[in-house]
């Protein structure tokens, strides 16, 4: 099983980017100097607009998220864990974390990326106000390696 999402947000003066154990992206148009997590606003989806079938995949034991950040000519990508706990209830806002806490905007957890981690050319481009294109993939471990069918070993 697998599904795609794809989230258009764009960057903002006040990106640090420097969070130890999260990344977010949120609908606000704004952002404050205290967002150390915030790398990119006036995002076209939050964690309740995903699809069912993001949804559903997300929650399963065995899910791996894959997300993949587009700004400019530049990418990164950060693997995460689905978990049957997740929530997708917030309007406004998602969150990947490197942690296991689920509240309302988590769509992923025990990533293996925060957004202290990102690469420091994306994290000024999107200070420069880029454009940002998040692409979300959620899919089974047996996908990527059948005899793991079942396992939580990937990540």
């Amino acid at each position: 099983m697998r599904s795609r999402e794809t989230i258009r947000a764009r960057g903002h003066p006040n990106i640090k980017a420097t969070h130890r154990t999260t990344i977010e992206v949120t609908r606000e148009d704004y952002l404050t100097e205290r967002g150390d997590c915030i790398i990119g606003v006036s995002a076209d989806k939050a964690a309740r607009d995903l699809s069912d079938s993001f949804k559903e995949i997300a929650r399963r034991h065995d899910a791996v998220i894959v997300v993949r950040l587009l700004a400019g000519d530049l990418s990164e990508v950060i693997l995460a864990q689905g978990h049957p706990g997740l929530v997708f209830g917030d309007g406004e806002r998602i969150i990947i974390r490197k942690s296991s806490f689920i509240e309302p905007a988590t769509i992923g957890v025990r990533a293996n990326k925060a957004a202290g981690d990102l690469n420091r050319d994306l994290v000024e481009y999107l200070r420069r106000g880029g454009s940002l294109t998040v692409e979300l993939a959620a899919l089974t471990l047996d996908e990527v390696y059948p005899e793991n069918a079942g396992s939580r070993a990937m990540l």
